[in-house]
């Protein structure tokens, strides 16, 4: 039955697997890429002290109206669609000034104003996606990657990698069992069989060198399949919806600073969505009560306010908003290890933290291990190791498929051997389908593009059996009358 399920997951899903596999490399090596590509707005070549950064949003300000005013617009726009500010992390690097169109804000895209903090002058603009600030062709691999940049009916097919990714790795951890067992009753010793079945073994040829290699690579990518195949999961269109009603139904959703100021009403900034999550939201004016906060000014004080209560990260967001029963959020941004994304609420009139959230003291452990798994898979947690990791497991994901597809090809029915394995579900007693079919349902309704496939591959495989018994059965006189 697993050899059977692991066979039709394997010809089936493989290309997903591959694909998003093939893709994932690529994504894993684009941070290098875009830092290369983009390297003019992103650094700066001159050192000095770095001006206020009141004045550097001023700048900005400046520059994306003229931008709006060249373009036909009223050339008001910038204090309105102003949606965060990210200061220059270190002395080489760029001030992020960005700002949302309305009409863009569902496409989770902001317009990012780079400037040199040290002369004061703008140095560029681009698209910025996310909360990773992707830029323009980070964006375009990660969409890549996560839907082939066909939006949200490509993500069909990430979901289906990441559905079934455990379930392939898992059952080539059962048929992987038998091999190691069947050796040590061959006599070898356990150290040799271990060792015969983690390595790939000399003088072997054809399918059985294919298979060799296809086993020992699965076991060292058992884990990493397992934690690609959890986190892929986070954000997927179906399952990645399940996985957040049930973080919120056990309380497990990532805190985040309260924002509301004296009687109002505000909702905590919202989580980390990965790829694609962004966590400005624009500045709804429609609401609010009294004079308007000046967003143009205030991020140096706010930043002080924010370090005296214990934000220390260099790498910060500041997201303003221009309602007086709104407080600013000055947010660590650094998922590099160890974690660094405290948020301090920030009451705008009088530069007072009004609420602080840590990371160590206020993420439950299931918060923080999403928080970490989330930057493992985007490649951020340990940086350069972090993405060789993940490029040595795609890789090894991609060789996987193809060797899994060879095997297949090797044994094809043209070379008089089977075309898949001898069937289970059929012969099965009752209480395997219960001891199977109960957790089976269970996942299949939890993780919608697992169960779905499932039950096909289980109705074809147990009609396309009984269809071959009929046909054993009406074969079988006719043999009888020839023999006699």
């Amino acid at each position: 039955m697993v050899l059977r399920l692991h066979f039709y997951a394997g010809i089936l899903i493989g290309p997903f697997i591959l694909i998003a596999a093939a893709t994932g490399a690529l994504y894993a090596l684009s941070p290098q890429i875009e830092k290369a590509v983009y390297h003019h707005e992103l650094y700066i070549s001159q050192t000095g002290e770095h001006v206020d950064i009141d004045d550097q949003v001023a700048t900005a300000i400046r520059y994306y109206d003229d931008q709006d005013r060249a373009a036909g617009g009223a050339g008001d726009v910038a204090a309105e669609q102003l949606s965060a500010v990210r200061p220059a992390p270190a002395p080489d690097e760029t001030t992020r000034v960005m700002f949302i169109d309305p009409e863009e804000a569902e496409a989770s895209e902001s317009h990012a104003v780079f400037v040199n903090p040290v002369t004061n002058e703008v140095q560029g603009e681009l698209t910025a996606y996310g909360s990773s600030g992707a830029l323009p062709l980070r964006t375009w691999i990660d969409q890549l990657h996560r839907s082939l940049n066909l939006g949200d009916p490509g993500r069909i097919y990430s979901e289906l990698a990441a559905s079934w990714l455990w379930v392939v790795a898992l059952g080539g951890l059962i048929l992987w069992i038998p091999q190691l067992t069947s050796r040590i009753r061959a006599g070898r010793t356990k150290r040799r069989a271990l060792r015969e079945s983690v390595l790939p073994v000399r003088g072997l040829k054809g399918r059985a060198k294919i298979l060799n290699w296809h086993y020992a690579t699965g076991i060292w990518l058992l884990i990493g399949m397992g934690f690609l195949s959890a986190t892929g999961l986070t954000w997927s269109q179906y399952a990645g919806t399940n996985v957040a009603d049930l973080r919120t139904a056990l309380s497990w959703e990532t805190p985040a600073a309260s924002t509301a100021l004296g009687d109002g009403e505000a909702a905590p900034a919202g989580e980390h969505a990965g790829h694609a999550g962004h966590g400005h939201a624009g500045h709804d004016m429609s609401s609010m009560t009294g004079p308007m906060v000046d967003v143009s000014r205030g991020y140096d004080e706010a930043i002080a306010s924010a370090q005296a209560a214990g934000i220390d990260s260099p790498r910060l967001e500041i997201t303003p908003s221009p309602d007086p029963a709104v407080a600013w959020v000055v947010k660590e941004n650094d998922r590099h290890f160890p974690t660094n994304v405290d948020s301090a609420a920030v009451d705008p009139t009088t530069m007072q933290v009004t609420d602080y959230v840590s990371f160590a003291d206020d993420y439950s452990l299931p918060a923080k291990m999403a928080e970490w798994g989330i930057a493992m898979h985007m490649g951020l947690w340990m940086g350069l190791a972090n993405q060789l990791v993940l490029l040595l497991l795609a890789i090894g994901l991609c060789a996987m498929v193809i060797w899994g597809y060879l095997m297949w090809f090797k044994r094809r029915p043209t070379l008089a051997r089977p075309k898949a394995p001898k069937p289970g579900l059929p012969r099965a007693p009752w209480w395997a389908w219960i001891a199977v079919g109960v957790p089976a349902v269970i996942l299949g309704l939890f993780i919608p593009l697992l169960g779905i496939p499932l039950a096909i591959f289980v109705v074809i495989d147990v009609l396309w059996q009984l269809r071959n018994r009929g046909g054993q059965k009406k074969a079988g006189p006719r043999a009888q009358t020839r023999r006699s």
